[in-house]
């Protein structure tokens, strides 16, 4: 067994090369191929994955520590979810534009500040999508601009209580469960303000 040491170094062996592959369909938000590769050991197989413009999230927090979700009907898994407000890249968009876009469109708050967390592949095994993570604070109100196929509600609650409901199993969105775990854990070393109940960290 390997050390997880400089893991990207040894695992390097693994990459398999395409070979040669195909558009199997066109839509709307996402295309979908299939690729002939070449495996490590010399073989062949087939691997199909789906294209997708990536995506930005962002998480507003509040000066008394809450936190703003949205609610949202998915078709796919046939129920409504609690979110983070969230959006895909525009073309040759930086993920900072995106973030704020979706904030102001889908929340109707504008902010001062905006801070990059990082990123997560979401769905490794059939895509190649890539979510980018941001927390605003400083907000303003302003009024929503959703889309017209767009339908959605706002829920404010503590920040405390929103990782609560990841933990409970209430939250079941993974870019949100994502969102909320590593905003925490970057406030809780960094942030610009105490939350409720946060003991503050002094500097070294």
């Amino acid at each position: 067994m390997d050390s997880v040491e400089n893991w990207a170094g040894k695992s390097a062996w693994l990459k398999e090369k395409r070979h040669s592959g195909k558009q199997v369909y066109k839509g709307v938000l996402l295309n979908a191929w299939q690729d002939d590769v070449i495996l490590p050991d010399g073989s062949r197989s087939k691997r199909e994955y789906i294209k997708h413009p990536g995506a930005s999230v962002v998480l507003p927090v509040f000066e008394n520590g809450d936190v703003m979700l949205i609610g949202q009907y998915r078709y796919p898994v046939q129920q409504a979810l609690l979110e983070v407000p969230a959006g895909k890249l525009d073309a040759g968009e930086p993920p900072e534009v995106t973030a704020r876009r979706e904030l102001t469109e889908e929340t109707g708050l504008s902010c001062r500040e905006l801070h990059y967390i990082g990123f997560f592949h979401p769905c490794i095994g059939y895509s190649d999508e890539v979510i980018h993570l941001f927390t605003a604070w400083d907000l303003a109100e302003g009024r929503e601009n959703t889309d017209d196929d767009e339908f959605l509600t706002h829920f404010r609650l503590p920040f405390a209580k929103a990782v609560e409901m990841v933990h409970s199993g209430e939250i079941t969105d993974s870019k949100t469960i994502i969102s909320l775990l590593r905003t925490k854990a970057w406030w809780d070393r960094s942030g610009p303000f105490p939350l409720p109940g946060q003991t503050p960290i002094k500097p070294e």
